[in-house]
């Protein structure tokens, strides 16, 4: 039930609600409901003692919601004292909407669905970021024949989500064989450093070239 009075910043408006009041606790019966909420909103400040009921139902309005709110809220008071002036406006203009200001009513889907997204907003911008890895590898050849250029390539070509390949340089192991050591960066939750070597570095097209390789340094970044 919508309940309207007169302009309640008047003491006409005033009146009309200590009239409406009488012999009542409540607006709409015996229990505070969100028409004593509207009507609370749209009272600038408690009524005097000329307007009893008025005032008996403004205390317990007031008493609802300090301990419904508690804190500081804009454009509600919580006590006998008046909101500052340039609230009222505001509060005169959410008691005139019943759709804009409607405490107990029940939660909508859209309101659901709203607050769903905000929840997985959060959840996403919590999510923890996953480390990184900085890898030295050596990757050896089968034999002093071996095109080092092309065993580079080879390990170059390899490319994944996660994977970056850095600096490298060939090393000397004897008898005219040379060794290559490679750096790169892995991304830890997205590359297995012992995966990429044993699917990828060592079977085919790439163990054309390589025939085996080693972690040299692992370092977390």
């Amino acid at each position: 039930m919508a309940v309207t009075f007169s302009d309640l910043h008047t003491e006409e408006g005033i009146k009309s609600l200590d009239q409406f009041l009488s012999g009542k606790t409540y607006i709409s019966g015996d229990q505070l409901t969100k028409d004593d909420i509207k009507v609370y909103a749209a009272v600038v400040e408690k009524p005097g003692n000329t307007f009893p009921n008025a005032a008996k139902w403004y205390d317990v309005v007031s008493s609802h919601v300090a301990s419904s709110f508690p804190g500081n809220a804009q454009g509600v008071r919580f006590s006998t004292v008046a909101a500052p002036a340039e609230a009222a406006p505001a509060k005169a203009a959410a008691a005139e909407d019943d759709d804009d200001l409607d405490l107990f009513g029940d939660e909508t889907e859209e309101d659901k669905k709203a607050a769903e997204e905000r929840e997985a907003a959060k959840k996403s911008t919590k999510k923890k970021e996953s480390g990184k890895s900085s890898v030295l590898l050596d990757v050896k050849p089968w034999d002093d024949e071996t095109d080092m250029k092309k065993l580079e390539e080879a390990v170059r070509s390899v490319e994944m989500p996660g994977l970056l390949w850095g600096a490298s340089k060939l090393v000397p192991v004897g008898y005219g064989i040379k060794k290559l050591q490679i750096m790169m960066t892995i991304v830890d939750d997205l590359v297995s450093v012992d995966s990429l070597i044993e699917e990828y570095l060592t079977v085919e097209p790439c163990n054309e070239y390589i025939q085996s390789c080693d972690i040299v340094a692992f370092n977390k970044i």
